[in-house]
């Protein structure tokens, strides 16, 4: 054997390596804005921080605080629809929601408190409000407008990479009622509440039976004198069997504070049962029709009126529109205090509504729970390189790669853009997955020399063909007037076209072909002066991949999805919601597949 000299201090000279240029996969500055400090926007700030050095990130926050629509919306009874537990992040559990559902207040002080525990608003510019993002194409990034409404001044910041992360539901808007200017009495609007107003004694009406509606109304009844609620189209009212609303003992939470394993086991289950739901959301399954049958009997039993049974139940099918708890909503509906007309609104007029029936109904408060602009259009004008306006882009249909990214507008990303799995499970879990998603791209520009970064019009074509047949199979597609699609007969834009879990599988990889590449000059310039990166540390382990046994990972997907999820450890996965107790919903449908 031959002897070898092996030096002390076997690092090069890194002033030679610096005169070489750097070495592979150099980290070269990363500019980034981010649109929103809600939900997206804080996960974005914190990943960011966490995985990676070398960049610039600022986040424009068109309010005086973060956590977006939980900030916003400030209603009597505003709550989520999500089990409070299973409203966190995964790996940022809270131990002590009030109860099953939790209030916008509750789920506001969440979202503060993880951005102060994290340091995250050291990113965050509040009152800032972004107007405007205009391509560049000597820079390869975006020149953005922003307008400082505490100043009154507008400026522009230029970024390599735009993130959208200002949400869905969070741009509100008046319902397209002729007069609604003509009214002399208080209006309000669910996502514009004013907190001055004493609904204490008054004659209140409400229009719209939306998860905001079916919030307000067993809130305000007990205050006002009367309530006149309008409803215009059925909708599918009833909480989740298991998942009722539940205010926790002080036990309960002690337990979830002290006691290793049991906030994780439960918070595990809640998830699990959420996951198992889907086979709800596809036409002619057992789940769907049994549930549809459980709805039916609860909302009878609490409606407890022929004319509003016939006129409040729907007959499309269960999950066409977003479903929701609805606690203490249908018992409202048949209170003294309580009238409720059905039919459209004509008009409005300076006392009140007048409806079709010919009947004018004067209030003196009238609130408008009338929801959001859900077109997906981003709410300022994006202009790609070839002098295009997403917005007009989209003023139709939105179209986008996986619900992120947008052809012809490069280095550009959306959180929950179009067809993302927001009414599919659970959402918090869809946005980290989006986030992880978001990093892989960022992490491959910044590291492989890239200037643009573009899903190709093919990719979308194609996911969206994928997308438009698949949802043939969904009740999605029933003829329900639901903010998942523009007009009752119209494609889907909101949904992806699977479960959450399915979603997250997608995301998993990064798919490079379906992405347009352009890179500052040689492609292969991310090889750099010929040195590795480990090379650059010495304190590294410069034979890091000799070893005594093989200790890789599955090199096949498979093996790494049953790593990944424990396959193997969960005696068996019962998930779906069993409304007739008859059998399990997750065996049935693996049998039909």
């Amino acid at each position: 054997m031959a002897d070898f000299i092996i030096p002390t201090n076997i690092s090069p000279s890194l002033q030679a390596r610096r005169r070489l240029g750097g070495p592979i996969h150099a980290e070269r500055h990363v500019n980034i804005i981010c649109v929103g400090a809600g939900a997206s926007g804080l996960l974005m700030a914190y990943k960011l921080q966490k995985h990676f050095t070398n960049f610039t990130l600022t986040v424009y926050e068109k309010n005086p605080e973060v956590s977006g629509t939980w900030y916003e919306n400030r209603y009597p009874g505003c709550a989520c629809d999500v089990p409070s537990h299973n409203y966190t992040w995964s790996f940022e559990p809270k131990l002590d929601w009030s109860g099953v559902y939790a209030s916008s207040r509750e789920i506001f002080a969440y979202f503060d408190s993880f951005a102060n525990k994290y340091n995250l608003k050291q990113y965050i510019k509040t009152e800032h409000q972004v107007i405007g993002a205009y391509w560049n194409d000597e820079t390869g990034g975006y020149d953005v407008r922003i307008r400082d409404s505490k100043r009154d001044q507008e400026f522009d910041h230029h970024c390599d990479i735009l993130i959208n992360a200002s949400g869905i539901l969070n741009n509100w808007r008046w319902p397209a009622i002729p007069g609604l200017d003509k009214y002399k009495g208080t209006l309000l609007h669910t996502a514009n509440w004013d907190d001055s107003v004493d609904l204490t004694g008054k004659h209140v009406g409400l229009i719209g039976n939306g998860s905001s509606g079916i919030q307000v109304l067993p809130t305000i009844r007990p205050i006002a004198n009367h309530v006149t609620t309008f409803i215009r189209e059925p909708t599918w009212v009833s909480p989740v069997q298991g998942l009722e609303q539940h205010v926790y003992s002080d036990e309960e939470r002690r337990d979830f504070e002290r006691k290793p394993g049991v906030l994780t086991e439960y918070r595990k289950n809640i998830e699990r049962g959420l996951n198992g739901q889907f086979s709800i959301f596809l036409k002619d399954t057992k789940p769907n029709h049994d549930t549809r049958e459980y709805f039916l009997s609860q909302m009878k039993d609490k409606l407890q009126n022929q004319y509003l049974e016939e006129r409040l139940i729907p007959n499309w099918a269960v999950g066409c529109r977003r479903l929701t708890p609805g606690v203490g909503y249908l018992e409202s509906l048949g209170k003294d205090n309580v009238t409720v007309v059905y039919g459209e609104i004509n008009e409005v007029t300076e006392k009140g509504c007048l409806c079709d029936n010919g009947i004018e109904y004067p209030v003196d408060i009238l609130i408008c729970a009338t929801g959001f602009d859900t077109t997906f259009k981003p709410r300022f004008p994006l202009i790609g390189p070839d002098g295009l306006n997403l917005q007009d882009e989209w003023k139709d249909e939105a179209q986008s790669y996986l619900g992120m990214a947008a052809a012809g507008f490069p280095n550009y990303l959306i959180f929950l853009g179009p067809n993302s799995p927001i009414g599919n499970g659970p959402v918090l879990s869809a946005i980290e997955a989006q986030a992880d998603y978001m990093l892989k791209l960022i992490d491959r520009y910044q590291t492989y020399n890239i200037y643009t970064f573009s899903p190709t019009r093919e990719a979308i074509s194609d996911f969206i063909a994928h997308k438009d047949e698949f949802m043939t199979k969904s009740v999605w597609a029933d003829p329900c007037r639901s903010w998942y699609k523009n007009r009752p007969d119209g494609p889907i834009t909101a949904l992806w076209p699977g479960s959450t879990l399915h979603y997250i599988e997608a995301l998993m990889d990064l798919r490079i072909e379906d992405w347009e590449i352009k890179y500052n000059g040689n492609r292969f310039a991310w090889l750099g002066n010929g040195y590795s990166q480990t090379e650059l540390d010495s304190t590294a382990d410069w034979g890091y991949y000799i070893r005594e046994n093989d200790d890789d990972g599955p090199a096949s997907r498979a093996g790494k999805r049953r790593l990944l999820t424990k396959s193997g450890t969960v005696k068996q996965t019962s998930g779906g919601v069993d409304f007739t107790g008859k059998t399990n919903v997750v065996e049935e449908e693996r049998a039909n597949l």
